[in-house]
């Protein structure tokens, strides 16, 4: 009598968890808004709402677009790794997989983004230890993609940046640790040996390690780098055309410099999504190359909407698709 209790008891779960993930992401988002609408009311708030109030429908679907080919570049990258790692996935799955996981990404250090790899388990039966290299490489690519356009940027911009270049040898650095099996071993060995806590969680990363052999193909890596750069280097240039519509005057170099710069800055913070940290950068440096205040502010409310906010947006949509099928598939599997 008690079974029929269960389904309709973790139904309600998910639901109540669905509802408190939908507040979390609506006071992250209304709390990054109160704080640039505090700083244009500071600075001049009928200022800012003029540079907002300039953009067209068709300048705002041109950034979305722009948006729309980094996620789709990065998903493409995601099923080259799924292919090269062995999953037995088909592209639409992955496809569905990396959209959706981008609806955790405002979770700390974006760990969230793990929920692909329980997808995964569900639907082929592969275990965390397994697929969790995915994660990691697919980190450490955008990392080295954006390591290297920061490099390249700034190189050809005139910005008098002096932590950017420490800031992209470590991204390139990082991204290099990370598919190296044994000296990724030897850290979570250390790491253990250090804290002398969680245990469990460096044990899976010893083993998780041994499968970052499979992405050591200098061909694959160049591959992977060479979509992660196009992906970011199109939200890079989605920048530099909103500055150009709000009459900034900056070149193309210095856009794509700031926007990465503050974009990694925002991850180094290990806030949810780099929030504040992002955003603070980017104005600060926008002030910095001479952008008036008005309209650094606009500039980063907009560029933060239609590429983060954009991207959990869409991620919204493939979650609930994503832990229906799997689910599905998961009590299928059990079955048989």
């Amino acid at each position: 009598m008690t079974k029929p209790a269960f389904p309709a008891l973790n139904a309600t779960l998910r639901r109540l968890r669905r509802h408190r993930d939908m507040a979390l992401l609506a006071g992250l988002f209304a709390l990054m808004l109160a704080g640039l609408v505090g700083l244009a009311a500071a600075t001049g708030w009928r200022e800012t709402a003029g540079q907002l109030g300039r953009l067209s429908a068709a300048e705002i679907s041109t950034l979305l677009l722009l948006s729309l080919g980094n996620y789709g570049l990065r998903a493409a990258r995601w099923h080259l790794f799924s292919r090269q790692l062995g999953v037995p996935t088909q592209a639409a799955q992955n496809l569905r997989y990396y959209l959706g996981g981008f609806a955790m990404a405002v979770t700390p250090g974006r760990v969230g983004e793990l929920v692909r790899m329980r997808w995964i388990n569900r639907e082929t039966g592969w275990a965390f230890e397994r697929t969790a290299p995915l994660a990691l490489v697919d980190r450490s690519s955008d990392l080295a993609a954006m390591g290297v356009i920061l490099g390249l940027s700034l190189g050809f911009s005139t910005l008098g940046m002096r932590g950017a270049l420490p800031v992209a040898a470590l991204a390139v650095l990082a991204a290099w640790v990370a598919t190296r099996p044994a000296l990724l071993a030897a850290l979570a060995g250390l790491g253990y040996r250090l804290t002398g806590r969680a245990a469990r969680l460096f044990v899976r990363v010893r083993r998780a390690s041994r499968s970052l052999g499979s992405f050591r193909s200098p061909r694959l890596l160049l591959l992977a780098t060479a979509l992660g750069v196009i992906g970011w280097a199109a939200a890079g240039y989605a920048f530099y055309l909103l500055l150009g519509w709000m009459d900034a005057g900056t070149t193309l170099p210095r856009a794509m410099t700031i926007f990465t710069f503050a974009t990694l800055a925002g991850g180094l913070t290990g806030a949810p999504g780099g929030l504040g940290g992002a955003e603070a950068a980017m104005i600060a440096l926008l002030t910095f190359d001479g952008v008036p205040i008005e309209v650094a502010i606009a500039a980063t409310a907009v560029i933060r909407v239609t590429t983060l906010w954009f991207a959990i947006g869409i991620g919204l949509l493939f979650f609930p698709t994503s832990e229906r099928r799997s689910g599905q598939v998961g009590n299928a599997l059990e079955q048989h």
